[in-house]
């Protein structure tokens, strides 16, 4: 029996990924570099399938497969994946196709498309989203690369995506090299935001208004009712219910000391580059990183004081001014998300459907949300759209949810409790809003001290001055140039 692909790599997304396309009609090839982890799984939860065959060698592994050859790895990101297509190139011919479905930095995308499309080797990257129920069940796939691949890889991997609640697989061909990657980037990124906004809701309810867990539980089982109806909303209405064996809430024994991967991290440095002002993202990785100094902070709480101020409104009503903010947040994080991916297909020339984009972020993956649907309508409706706030539907659910968004930010500020998403968040919504900025005076500066020349309000753009504001310095300016 020839099989239709191989799959290198059975953690737990390979071994999940392994079992949906089989449970698709497809056969798989598996192979993993210690055939004990090959055997356990042929043992274990592929046990009596058929459709799964393994192997206990690249050169075996690519002899089961069919023309054009097809070959999935599913290993760590870095070297690992340069060494396994090195592996595996000697056994390929031209119009063979190698997939990089793991977290790889999309740079490396980029050049993987080069180098393996010289050699006559077509190469896909594809972000998967979902982690292992997901991978099981259907994950959010985001294929990018040589798009010669894709008519050979296109049934496939809508057939195992995800499916939106109007039946449209949450799959779609992304762009040329590294697009693909690059948008599974800002799709973690956003992750950061979501889980930071959320953490920040339950902090200040939690230390703001003294509420337990059964109380938080019973709030977020509501909002997962309302526009904010999504996965990381459903999960944290789970996580406060749930007890430890002595039936308090486990969630209160677990350290206040995040980890990360570093997708997030990717993402800020991706804008910084960009010139995208992708603040919200950026916060929510330096929140990560502040909780990761518990040592630290624990001294710290023990010297520096905060205010006296408590809070004495009405609980309920504040409550439901922090959905109001968190939702108003989550719409910025989006906003700010979607520009960076503009920016960056303008950078690289990738032409990138933004409806698609959020269509394959409707199931599947961790950002799933009931507004997904909502952000497609938007850009369906206007390809070209600057920002998402712009949009009629956006606008006016903010407009709806200021109020109690600058209530929560004021009230945290006086509170001493930290929320540095949320403050982003709407200081965004305040500069973009804003037609005339302070940068007038950061460019004045720039010029008094640097000569860094500015332009004048009262004169075209694109035409340059320079003051001498001391009356010592030259007439000689800088070049203008952006870092």
């Amino acid at each position: 029996m020839k099989a239709d692909i191989g799959l290198i790599g059975l953690a737990v997304m390979g071994q999940n990924l392994v079992l949906n396309m089989a449970d698709h009609g497809y056969t798989v090839a598996v192979y993993n570099r210690t055939y004990e982890k090959t055997r356990e799984f042929l043992d274990g939860p592929a046990s009596g399938n058929d459709r799964v065959l393994g192997s206990e060698s690249v050169k075996e592994l690519v002899g089961l497969l069919k023309r054009p050859r097809r070959v999935m790895l599913m290993v760590k990101a870095g070297s690992v994946v340069d060494t396994f297509i090195d592996t595996v190139l000697p056994f390929l011919e031209a119009g063979d196709i190698i997939i990089d479905g793991g977290n790889s930095h999309f740079p490396d995308s980029i050049r993987r498309t080069r180098e393996l499309a010289e050699k006559g080797i077509l190469f896909v990257g594809t972000g998967v989203s979902g982690g292992e129920e997901g991978a099981r069940l259907g994950p959010s796939i985001m294929p990018g690369g040589n798009a010669d691949a894709w008519p050979a890889v296109k049934e496939l991997f809508q057939a195992i995506a995800a499916k939106a609640p109007d039946g449209q697989p949450c799959c779609d061909w992304v762009g040329q090299d590294g697009a693909g990657h690059y948008v599974k980037m800002v799709h973690n990124g956003i992750e950061y935001g979501d889980m930071q906004l959320i953490a920040e809701a339950y902090h200040l309810m939690r230390d703001g208004l003294g509420m337990n867990a059964e109380e938080m539980h019973a709030a977020f089982a509501q909002w997962n009712k309302t526009e904010l109806d999504s996965f990381l909303i459903e999960i944290t209405r789970d996580i406060l219910a749930f007890k430890d064996e002595d039936g308090s809430p486990l969630v209160e024994k677990i350290l206040d000391a995040a980890g990360q991967k570093g997708t997030g991290k990717w993402t800020g440095v991706d804008a910084l580059e960009l010139g995208v002002p992708v603040t919200l993202i950026v916060e929510a990785v330096f929140a990560r990183a502040l909780s990761a100094r518990k040592t630290e902070r624990e001294n710290a709480a023990s010297v520096l004081k905060g205010p006296d101020h408590r809070f004495s409104g009405d609980r309920t009503a504040f409550v439901e001014d922090i959905r109001k903010a968190l939702l108003a947040s989550k719409v910025i994080s989006y906003t700010q998300g979607f520009m960076q991916i503009a920016e960056a297909a303008r950078e690289n020339s990738w032409d990138i459907n933004m409806g698609e984009v959020a269509n394959m972020w409707r199931g599947g993956c961790i950002i799933r949300s009931t507004f997904l649907g909502d952000i497609k309508r938007a850009f369906d409706e206007n390809a070209s759209l600057d920002s998402l706030i712009l949009a009629d539907f956006f606008r006016k659910l903010i407009d709806s949810c200021q109020a109690s968004w600058r209530r929560v930010v004021a009230e945290a500020a006086l509170l001493g409790i930290p929320v540095p998403a949320f403050s982003t968040a709407l200081a965004f919504y305040d500069g973009y809003r804003t037609a005339r900025l302070p940068a007038n005076m950061i460019q004045a500066q720039r010029d008094y001290f640097g000569a860094h020349t500015y332009e004048r309000v009262d004169r075209p753009r694109g035409e340059y001055f320079h003051t001498n504001w001391t009356g010592t310095g030259g007439n000689v300016s800088a070049g203008t140039y952006n870092a």
